[in-house]
C-alpha cells in the first residue's frame, strides 16, 4: 500500500488543527498511511526512536491509536503510550522528552467522527507539515495483529504537576469549584489538582456517551446546567473543557461561561505576555484593553497562531496566542511568580483558567470581565452545512457586498470594510460585525458576530443564520 494513494481515497482531510473525518473513514490502513507519513516527514530532520500517544474518550479512539501503534512497530520507531489525557498533556510530555506525538481525538465534534494530530519534538506541525504528510509516498505492508496498549500514568502527573507547583497551594482556597467533567480526556485530573490548589471541589455531570462540547457553540442546556449547578451548589466558578481538554469553559460566579477570547485575554493580562498572536475571528477587546505592545491578527487554527509566533518572538520575549475557543498556546518560556513555566505551543485549557482564578483572587471572576472595553461577540454555526455551499456564498459577500447584506437581511446597514484572511468579516456601518467561515473540521458554517451588548451580538447571530436557512 501507498500512503498518499491510501490517505488520498480515504475522504479523511486536515482542518484547522488535525486530521479529521467520519470514523468509518479512519480504517486501521488509513490510521497507518498517515502514521507512515508522518515518520517519513519527521526524518527528513532526525529519525525517532520513540513516537507518544494518546487518545479522548471517544468510543473509535483506542483501536485507531492501536492501528496508529502497529504502523510505528512497522517503521521501527516504538510506540509510549498515555491511554487517555488532555491534548496539552500529551503534548507537554512529548516536549519534555523531546520525542514527536500523535493524539487520537475528534476535539469537540461529534462522536461519529475523529481525528488525529501530529506534534514534532517541539510543538504542533504547521500547515506546510500537513502538505508533506499528504505528499508523502510510503510503500508500506497490510497490519499484522493490533497490539494491546498499556497506558503510563506518568504524562497525566506530570501534566498536573506543571500547575501544581507555579501556584501556591492556597490558590483556591475557600472556594467551591465545579468540574463539569462529561467525557472530557482530563475528567479524572482536574478534581485533583484544584483540590491540591486549595478548592473544595463538586464533581458534576460525568457521562458514559460522548458528549461534544464546543466552546465556540455552548448549547443552551450546557448554559441552563451552569446556572443551576452555581445556584445549588454555591459555586464561585464552574470549569469545564471541550472533549480532548485544550479548550476551556469557565464560568464566573453566577454561572456564566466566559467567552474563550475573553477569559484568554484576562489570562494574558495575568502573564504579563507582552505580545499576542490571535485569530481574525477574535474579540476586538484585545486590542481596546491597550495591554499588549503588539496584537497579530491570523487565520483561524492553532498552526497559523504558531507559526506567528517566529515573528513576534525575533522581538518579545513574552509571546502568546489563544483562538476564540478558549485555546491558550505559550510561545515562550516565561517567569510567573518566580517560577519558570516553559513555553507549550499547542492548545491548553487549564492555564488560562487557572491564570483567571489567580487573578480574581478573593473577589468576582465578573468584576474582571466588566473592567474589560464593552465589545461583545457571540458565535453559532450551520451544521450539516457543507463546505462547497459556504464559500459559494462567501464569494458571494466579497463580490457584491451591499446585495449580500439584504440576504442576511441586515440591508439597513452598509459595510464599512471587509476582511477576508479567513473567511468573510465585514465591518458594518453601525460598528457592527459580522463573520462568516466554514468550519476545518466538520461541514458546519460558522457565523461570529461582535456588538456592543451579549444580547445584540447574540440577537445578530441569530437573524444572520435564520436568514441563511430561509434563503439557502
Amino acid at each position: 500500500m501507498n500512503t498518499q494513494q491510501v490517505i488520498a481515497n480515504s475522504h479523511i482531510a486536515f482542518g484547522t488543527s488535525g486530521a479529521r473525518g467520519l470514523v468509518t473513514d479512519f480504517t486501521p490502513e488509513v490510521c497507518a498511511a498517515f502514521t507512515h507519513a508522518f515518520v517519513a516527514v519527521l526524518r527528513e530532520g532526525f529519525v525517532p526512536k520513540h513516537l507518544a500517544l494518546a487518545i479522548d474518550n471517544r468510543p473509535s479512539s483506542y483501536a485507531m491509536a492501536q492501528a496508529c501503534a502497529a504502523a510505528l512497530i512497522q517503521a521501527g520507531v516504538q510506540p509510549v503510550y498515555y491511554g487517555v489525557i488532555p491534548t496539552p498533556a500529551l503534548a507537554f510530555q512529548a516536549m519534555q522528552d523531546n520525542m514527536p506525538c500523535i493524539m487520537v481525538t475528534g476535539s469537540h465534534i461529534p462522536f461519529d467522527r475523529n481525528g488525529l494530530k501530529f506534534y514534532r519534538p517541539k510543538g504542533e506541525i504547521t500547515k506546510a507539515d500537513e502538505l508533506a504528510i499528504l505528499a508523502s509516498q510510503v510503500e508500506y505492508d497490510a497490519l499484522p495483529e493490533l497490539p494491546v496498549l498499556n497506558a503510563s500514568s506518568r504524562a497525566a502527573a506530570n501534566y498536573c504537576a506543571r500547575y501544581s507547583s507555579l501556584f501556591s497551594l492556597d490558590l483556591l482556597a475557600g472556594k467551591r469549584i465545579g468540574i463539569y467533567e462529561h467525557s472530557s480526556a482530563g475528567r479524572d485530573l482536574y478534581s485533583t489538582l484544584f483540590e491540591k490548589l486549595g478548592a473544595e471541589v463538586v464533581s458534576l455531570g460525568r457521562s458514559d456517551q460522548f458528549v461534544p462540547i464546543d466552546t465556540e457553540a455552548v448549547s443552551l442546556h450546557d448554559i441552563e446546567m451552569a446556572q443551576r449547578w452555581q445556584k445549588e451548589y454555591r459555586l464561585d466558578a464552574v470549569f469545564s473543557t471541550d472533549g480532548d481538554g485544550d479548550r476551556p469553559l469557565l464560568s464566573d460566579e453566577i454561572g456564566t461561561y466566559l467567552r474563550g477570547d475573553i477569559l484568554c485575554l484576562l489570562a494574558a493580562q495575568f502573564l504579563g505576555i507582552d505580545a499576542l498572536a490571535i485569530p481574525v475571528s477574535c474579540n476586538s477587546a484585545v486590542e481596546a484593553c491597550d495591554s499588549f505592545k503588539q496584537v497579530l491578527r491570523t487565520k483561524i487554527g492553532s498552526p497559523y497562531v504558531i507559526e506567528a509566533f517566529a515573528t513576534l518572538q525575533t522581538q518579545f520575549s513574552r509571546v502568546a496566542g489563544f483562538e476564540a475557543n478558549g485555546g491558550f498556546l505559550l510561545g515562550s518560556d516565561i517567569d510567573v511568580n518566580g517560577v519558570n513555566l516553559s513555553a507549550l505551543p499547542t492548545r491548553d485549557a487549564l492555564l488560562p483558567a487557572l491564570a483567571v482564578l489567580a487573578m480574581a483572587g478573593n473577589g468576582p471572576i465578573s468584576q474582571l470581565v466588566a473592567q474589560l472595553p464593552s465589545i461583545f461577540t457571540a458565535s453559532d454555526r450551520l451544521q450539516k452545512f457543507e463546505r462547497e455551499r459556504s464559500l459559494a456564498l462567501i464569494e458571494q459577500g466579497i463580490a457584491l457586498p451591499k446585495s449580500f447584506l439584504a440576504k442576511l437581511s441586515l440591508a439597513q446597514f452598509e459595510v464599512l470594510s471587509i476582511d477576508t484572511t479567513d473567511g468573510l468579516r465585514m465591518t458594518l456601518s453601525n460598528g457592527d460585525v459580522v463573520h462568516l467561515r466554514p468550519s476545518g473540521n466538520a461541514p458546519e458554517l460558522r457565523c461570529y458576530a461582535q456588538s456592543k451588548s451579549v444580547e445584540a451580538a447574540q440577537l445578530l447571530v441569530e437573524i444572520v443564520l435564520a436568514a441563511l436557512i430561509e434563503n439557502n
